[in-house]
């Protein structure tokens, strides 16, 4: 087995040993004013898949397994695959219910990104807690704003450039 492919192997399977437990969460701190994300973009690096939130000519990068990976490219082109992915099916129960996502806020605290997920059903809004690539993936779907600090645009934020990366 090539080590690309135990690599993909290994991330398909951290990511079902990781699934996330939705909470409320807080929303972006008031100290920081808010850039919204004018493009994502999903790649195949020499690291693994990376989400690439783009927005001021910088790009904040974000490794996520290869399901997620799919699942937010997949969203982005339109396409529809020939099973749905754990994304699809939220988006599916959430339109099922007349709830719809938001938008969404990334956050990185102690090394880790983090995804507040906001979803209005019934004249109700809640935020949730979420891993950073769930969130936009769901964002995504559901064609609605992602958001960032300034602060983290400008610490994680990478000058957009051709760098080794593949389109996925």
């Amino acid at each position: 087995m090539t080590t690309w492919k135990q690599f993909a192997l290994s991330l398909c399977l951290l990511g079902m040993l990781a699934l996330p437990v939705a909470h409320a969460a807080e929303s972006l701190p008031a100290f920081s004013e808010q850039v919204t994300i004018a493009d994502v973009q999903v790649r195949i690096s020499d690291h693994g898949t990376v989400v690439l939130l783009l927005a001021e000519g910088k790009a904040i990068p974000i490794f996520v397994d290869l399901t997620v990976a799919l699942s937010i490219q997949s969203a982005l082109n339109g396409e529809k695959l020939p099973r749905p992915l754990t994304h699809d099916l939220m988006h599916t129960i959430l339109d099922a219910y007349g709830g719809k996502v938001v938008r969404t806020v990334i956050t990185l605290k102690a090394g880790t990104y983090y995804g507040a997920l906001t979803v209005a059903m019934q004249d109700q809004v809640k935020t949730f807690d979420s891993r950073s690539s769930d969130s936009i993936a769901l964002a995504v779907h559901f064609k609605v704003p992602i958001v960032v600090g300034r602060d983290l645009l400008e610490s994680a934020g990478r000058a957009v450039e051709k760098s080794k990366t593949e389109d996925l």
